[in-house]
């Protein structure tokens, strides 16, 4: 899925035309990205860096008048914060009980109220959300994130500079030290937990630093007009491919962040060259500030409107002409709420105290009317919005000192008659539904090495370049071979979907080989379809029609890819395609059960029902 940045408002007008045509830049950026790529673009990171240098630099001018009058500066941040978002988000909530499924109705709540308090961050945070999910998938608020570390800032960052001011400390030195603590931090983070690292405030810092410092500096450069004309050209176009050269998806925020803050520091820098040829001549033109003053609420726009529109279509991607009118319903919806909410309260005598009162208790309100209610039945399983297998009473710990690795070991009574081990990602957890009822038959000890998107294999499958992927199985192998189980069960394929793009990697065999060469068993199961949206919210909206599933000739070749490779002997496959689909078609329920719980992920209710399907198979291939 798909990443996030914004456009939000400083406390303040810029007192550079640039500025508002660089937020404009960065607003579009990740608008189109969003709507077609479903990736960032570098463009939160442009936000974060221009808030840094507008409200550094007031604050500095603010203490050497002596006058950093706190409450009204916060009042001002407020009145140009509140009244779009509320606004968005109240209208938001709405829309979601209408279009949305009961079952995504206190995800949606929870997230508002978490959005409406500068908390979203860490609200998706402790989802453990990925933020690369798919859109029809992802909350409808979800791009708040940004916003509530923004929030946050607002709130600390004066508190900060009046500390600096009151112990005369450097405030050159301070930022300094909280963009190399920050960026530090950040590259840490990402390596060892990129979903935590984008959430996280701490990661983020060090750009409004990066900001902060620049404020405290750009009246002392001096730079000649030609390269200063160079610099904001190659600050803008560096921008401008910031999400076509980076994979921002598992890289960020990091070091990465480095490059489209800094294209933005250039631009700041070169500031106004006075040049018909320079970048500003094109930033500080009338149509492209119109674009930076509607960048907030654009923003604000944008993410719900793209959701509900995958989801009253019932897709995953947007197509062509979708996307033309995402953005343009957006951009509609941006200039009313900027002509019709955020002028006129900006020029509003209301009190921010007030103003928030009469936004967020109604908000509030309207939240708690909605949140008792649950996912209806629509099958005759109950399923929560979540039906997900886990090992039951499973005991986790980490044997070998490498980071990230964790083996949980299942119950078993005294001697276990065989230990299997599970390894790969969520698509061989799972199966863990199925194999439960047949380890407490047989007394298997189910022992799981187990990280979400990342198959069991020599590389990243998922996500190019991630190497806490690769580490994690570096690991789990050296632990599977001082483990010496009766067998291993991991993935056979990948990427099952429209298109008949299922495959088997390369790594996944070469992973085979090297417990082929330690005699330890392999079964490999054929991976699930994937859809472009999410059955369970399509069968509660249209029901178990067709449309919510797909046909079986689309997904899946007769013939499985593994067929035509040159495996190791100890590899023996299981294809449950047959159990999953029909011989026509793939279809969304079989029997009275829900066959998938969201786009991709098999329901552990229905595989908890091939439980007897899955034992036979096993027996099949091992000595069982």
């Amino acid at each position: 899925m798909s990443g996030s940045d914004h456009s939000s408002p400083s406390p303040e007008r810029p007192y550079r035309p640039e500025l508002q045509g660089l937020r404009a830049v960065a607003a579009l950026l990740v608008v189109v990205y969003h709507v077609w790529l479903g990736r960032v673009s570098g463009g939160v990171d442009v936000f974060f860096l221009i808030s840094g240098f507008l409200v550094t630099g007031q604050l500095v001018r603010a203490t050497a008048r002596g006058r950093l009058d706190l409450r009204a500066l916060w009042s001002r941040m407020a009145k140009r914060l509140l009244p779009a978002a509320f606004v968005v988000l109240g209208v938001t909530l709405v829309a979601a009980a209408v279009l949305l499924p009961e079952n995504r109705w206190p995800q949606t709540v929870r997230e508002v109220i978490a959005s409406a308090l500068f908390v979203e961050n860490w609200q998706l945070a402790s989802d453990s959300t990925d933020y690369y999910a798919q859109h029809d998938q992802a909350s409808v608020v979800q791009h708040f994130w940004s916003l509530s570390i923004q929030g946050q800032f607002y709130l600390l960052w004066p508190l900060l500079v009046l500390a600096v001011t009151l112990l005369r400390r450097s405030l050159f030195r301070v930022l300094l030290g909280v963009f190399v603590v920050s960026l530090g931090f950040s590259v840490w983070l990402t390596a060892v937990d990129q979903p935590l690292a984008y959430f996280h405030t701490a990661t983020r810092i060090w750009e409004f630093a990066f900001g902060g410092l620049l404020a405290l500096v750009v009246s002392r450069v001096d730079l000649a007009g030609p390269f200063r004309t160079v610099l904001g050209w190659v600050g803008l176009l560096g921008l401008l491919v910031c999400g076509m050269v980076l994979d921002v998806g598992a890289g960020f925020p990091g070091y990465l962040a480095l490059w489209p803050t800094t294209c933005a520091a250039a631009v700041i820098v070169a500031g106004a060259t006075g040049s018909r040829f320079g970048a500003d001549r094109l930033l500080a033109s009338e149509p492209l500030r119109y674009l930076g003053d509607l960048s907030y609420a654009l923003y604000l726009w944008h993410w719900p409107v793209l959701v509900g529109w995958l989801v009253l279509r019932g897709r995953g991607e947007v197509g062509l002409l979708g996307g033309v009118a995402v953005i343009g319903a957006s951009f509609v919806l941006a200039a009313a709420t900027h002509l019709l909410v955020e002028e006129p309260v900006r020029r509003s005598r209301w009190r921010a105290r007030t103003l928030t009162a009469a936004l967020l208790v109604p908000l509030l309100a309207a939240a708690a009317v909605l949140q008792p209610v649950g996912p209806r039945e629509v099958v005759a399983a109950h399923l929560p919005a979540t039906d997900f297998a886990a090992l039951d009473g499973q005991h986790c710990e980490k044997p070998v000192p490498v980071e990230e690795l964790d083996v949980c070991y299942g119950p078993a009574e005294g001697t276990p008659a065989k230990r299997v081990v599970l390894v790969g990602d969520s698509h061989v957890q799972q199966y863990l539904a199925a194999f439960a009822p047949i380890a407490q038959r047989r007394n298997w000890q189910l022992i799981s090495m187990l990280k979400g998107a990342c198959p069991f294999s020599t590389r990243s499958e998922k996500n190019t370049g991630d190497q806490s992927c690769v580490r994690w199985n570096d690991s789990a192998a050296n632990e599977i071979i001082k483990l010496r189980p009766d067998f291993v069960f991991t993935l056979a394929t990948r990427d099952v979907q429209v298109g008949l793009t299922e495959v088997t990697p390369q790594g996944f065999v070469e992973r085979w080989r090297q417990l082929d060469a330690e005699q330890i068993p392999v079964v490999a199961v054929r991976d699930n379809p994937r859809y472009g949206f999410s059955v369970l919210d399509c069968v509660q909206v249209h029901g178990p029609v067709p449309r919510c599933g797909a046909p079986r000739a689309d997904l899946l070749a007769p013939v499985p890819p593994y067929a035509y490779l040159d495996v190791p002997a100890n590899v023996s496959f299981l294809d449950f395609s047959d159990h999953l689909c029909t011989e026509d078609q793939c279809p969304p329920v079989i029997g009275d059960l829900l066959v998938n719980f969201d786009d991709n992920h098999v329901s552990a209710t229905y595989l908890r029902s091939l439980s007897d399907v899955v034992e036979e198979a096993l027996v099949g291939v091992t000595d069982a």
